[in-house]
């Protein structure tokens, strides 16, 4: 399939834009970082499952808003690898019902408090970090993405129509 460069450019950087917005705004809260977190940009977590372009988008969108929210050096590195790595598998298993939601809330609930512990000196407090910020982002991607996920496959034939074509070809096969 021919990729349209502009079109996946513009929906990777209106993605990224998404993810600053929405966690600078939660941050406002105090709910972007620290023990207890729920990051309502997180809910575009479920991007990946429309588009390609998500998948940068995410990572470049989770680490200029750590870098704006003034997160340590190393949340900021291995934080927005965490939301890479997340991206990438959720589009590999796009095709697999609810189970694409699967790896951002595993990987942020069983790698952040690491990142929390290493570079904030929250000290032995693994099992409660893994609780808190596994519950955090259950709830932004499990609540908050499901529903994004309903509204924008109203919308998938106009929003992704490269995508929706692939999808349509595939079930004819």
């Amino acid at each position: 399939m021919k990729r349209n460069t502009a079109l996946y450019v513009a929906h990777g950087g209106i993605i990224a834009a998404l993810y600053v917005v929405l966690t600078v705004s939660a941050a406002q809260f105090n709910l972007a970082s620290g023990a207890i977190q729920v990051r309502i940009s997180e809910a575009l977590t479920v991007m990946p499952v429309f588009t390609p372009a998500a998948v940068p988008g995410l990572f470049i969108g989770c680490l200029l808003a750590n870098l704006i929210t003034g997160s340590a050096v190393y949340d900021v590195i291995f934080g927005s690898l965490i939301t890479l790595a997340a991206a990438v598998c959720t589009r590999l298993l796009r095709k697999h019902r609810l189970i694409y939601t699967i790896p951002p809330v595993l990987f942020n609930a069983l790698l952040v408090p690491v990142i929390l512990i290493g570079a904030y000196g929250v000290g032995d407090a693994y099992p409660y970090l893994v609780a808190t910020v596994g519950a955090g982002e259950a709830v932004s991607v499990f609540i908050f993405g499901f529903v994004l996920k309903r509204i924008l496959d109203r919308y998938r034939n106009v929003l992704f129509p490269a995508e929706a074509k692939v999808q349509r070809e595939a079930v004819r096969k």
